[in-house]
């Protein structure tokens, strides 16, 4: 997905990320919390504002998309007391090169958009402190299988009704081929629509391990579907 591409998700993002990891996120990541935080891919803030009520330190909210900065810079807009401890970057998680190294990396809902691991894992290395943490959320799940499109999620809003429907176009190795309609129904008539086209790639937790193991990071002990990784001092 691009920056561009984002912009037609934004309108659905918040529901149905609030349908799906969000409350469970904000329950298990909490107490991992601790220090200056570097948030990758903060889409429109639903997480990088559980992270600033959790933790006193300075947090860097990473995000490339225009339009999701957009609404996570207007969330941030309503709470005065964060403006001046959360710093929005206009970034991808290639790019991220910060002044100083912070505590502790988290990475939500991001990890099967990147494909080139080698370069993430070392970027990621550089932005933290000798001994400190990546945590992101990982659930080994069989390769998903192409097939008919299914509905993801229906919102009422008001008169309308916001639909996400998915299928998988193919499956290569890890890579995933996936397309997606996001609708906007108004009396069951369908007044807006827009198609996008996405790959992802689902790693094994096998490769992942070896992949950390080989940048320099440690495995420790975290909630079930979070994973946490020490980078060595």
């Amino acid at each position: 997905m691009t920056s561009d591409q984002y912009a037609v998700a934004v309108p659905f993002y918040d529901l149905w990320h609030e349908d799906g990891h969000v409350p469970e996120i904000r329950e298990k990541l909490p107490p991992l919390l601790k220090g200056s935080v570097l948030e990758i891919g903060a889409g429109t803030g639903l997480i990088t504002e559980l992270i600033a009520d959790t933790t006193d330190g300075e947090v860097f909210a990473l995000e490339p998309s225009l339009g999701m900065r957009s609404v996570l810079l207007s969330r941030l807009a309503r709470r005065r007391d964060l403006l001046e401890r959360v710093t929005v970057l206009p970034y991808g998680a290639l790019d991220v090169d910060l002044d100083e190294p912070v505590d502790l990396i988290v990475m939500i809902a991001v990890l099967y958009a990147i494909d080139d691991r080698e370069t993430l894992w070392a970027t990621l290395a550089r932005q933290l402190v000798p001994g400190g943490r990546l945590v992101f959320n990982f659930t080994e799940r069989p390769a998903p299988t192409p097939g008919d499109e299914a509905e993801l999620g229906s919102y009422r809003v008001g008169r309308h009704t916001y639909e996400l429907w998915g299928r998988t176009l193919d499956v290569e190795g890890e890579r995933v081929s996936a397309r997606f309609r996001y609708l906007v129904r108004h009396k069951g008539v369908v007044i807006s629509e827009d198609v996008v086209d996405t790959v992802t790639h689902r790693p094994s937790g096998d490769t992942l391990r070896a992949e950390l193991t080989e940048a320099g990071f440690t495995p420790e002990e975290a909630p079930e579907g979070l994973l946490v990784w020490r980078l060595a001092k």
